[in-house]
């Protein structure tokens, strides 16, 4: 569970500003599940370059709540959550400080959307947050005001979810945790999986990914793991500590993120063949009804269901070779292909992978279909 966070502050010396607004958005890792955004009296001068950038004056807060009456919402909406913010160093050290001076220990774990993205998107110009989200093609509204700038780190650091396939992310979270056997609770996890099409994986006590696979129906085949007495089964069950997944909105992104992330986490134990590959029905190609696309050679995005309404998904087929995946809203970034290409997730699929979306396309029905060249 995540925080991703904005503060906008007073200015000043270091150590002596006072929190002007912030924003709370927590993301279980597929949606925002709570939030708290609130203007805050600083009960202290805002510096004149400030008042500048974030519009908000000392009149605008005059009846805004203190930093002390909003204080037990943020302990309690943060609890058991990974702050996430843009240059998370600072937004932290200013929560540590407004609660040192109520007396209070305010601690939690940080993630830095800086670090990630420089780790992630290495080739990016520049990393502040408005330069990069421009280039990425998200859509931000109120630059500089705290929810504005939540919201936007929020869309920035779904795509290095996505974009993470070592999962460095997820396995420093779950390092965090407090360890123990698996309990009940543990179990009940299953429950909280959707019956959705996407991947799953089945972390042990170090985060690290033991088993990973596909389904279209996550939830009836994660169930299917911790009710089986197989061998493998009962090993998962004995060694899971914790399941993640990722929605994929349709059958072909989830094979093609399965066997790339196969291939850089090296789980302990193998997945099931059922999982890497997709069922098709090869017979009677002479029946169908339109032309058969071959991909050699080719330049083609191919569009089809994204993860949730207004989003689609796109696969980049460059030469004939697979080139990325990504998800775009409907209204925007796929009109311009450096942004599109910008916020995919680079892939290096062989010929077979290849030939299976080639398969998939010409025998199952996607949304389009762009040739690029």
């Amino acid at each position: 569970m995540y925080s991703i966070l904005d503060i906008e502050t007073t200015g000043g010396k270091y150590n002596e500003e006072g929190i002007t607004e912030i924003a709370i958005h927590v993301f279980d890792g597929q949606k925002v599940v709570d939030q708290f955004i609130s203007l805050i009296n600083p009960e202290r001068e805002i510096q004149p370059f400030v008042v500048n950038l974030t519009g908000i004056n000392s009149k605008m807060l005059q009846t805004a709540p203190k930093f002390h009456e909003v204080a037990k919402r943020i302990v309690e909406i943060t609890e058991n959550t990974v702050l996430v913010a843009h240059n998370a160093q600072f937004d932290y050290r200013i929560l540590r400080t407004e609660f040192r001076r109520l007396g209070y220990n305010f601690e939690r774990k940080t993630l830095c959307t800086v670090a990630l993205a420089k780790t992630l998107i290495p080739e990016a110009e520049s990393h502040s947050l408005g330069k990069l989200v421009r280039s990425l093609g998200i859509a931000v509204s109120d630059r500089h005001r705290a929810n504005g700038d939540a919201l936007a780190t929020l869309k920035l650091f779904k795509i290095l979810l996505t974009k993470d396939l070592n999962k460095t992310i997820i396995t420093k979270v779950i390092r965090a945790e407090t360890h123990g056997e698996l309990s009940q609770r543990q179990l009940k996890l299953v429950d909280l999986m959707p019956s959705e099409t996407g991947v799953y994986y089945m972390h042990n006590k170090d985060g690290k990914v033991i088993y990973m696979g596909k389904s279209t129906n996550i939830k009836k085949r994660v169930n299917e793991h911790f009710t089986s007495n197989a061998k493998l089964a009962r090993s998962l069950q004995k060694e899971t500590r914790k399941i993640t997944f990722e929605r994929t909105g349709n059958e072909l992104i989830a094979f093609i993120k399965v066997n790339e992330e196969l291939k850089r986490n090296s789980p302990k134990y193998p997945t099931h063949k059922k999982e890497i590959s997709i069922s098709i029905d090869r017979t009677g190609i002479e029946t169908l009804e339109k032309e058969v696309i071959s991909l050699a050679g080719k330049d083609i995005m191919v569009v089809d269901k994204g993860r949730e309404l207004g989003e689609r998904s796109a696969i980049l087929i460059k030469n004939g070779k697979l080139k990325g995946i990504g998800f775009y809203d409907l209204n925007y970034q796929i009109n311009n292909i450096h942004i599109l290409e910008s916020i995919m997730t680079p892939m290096e699929g062989n010929a077979k992978i290849v030939q299976e979306v080639e398969a998939y396309i010409n025998y199952k029905k996607v949304i389009k279909i762009i040739e690029l060249n």
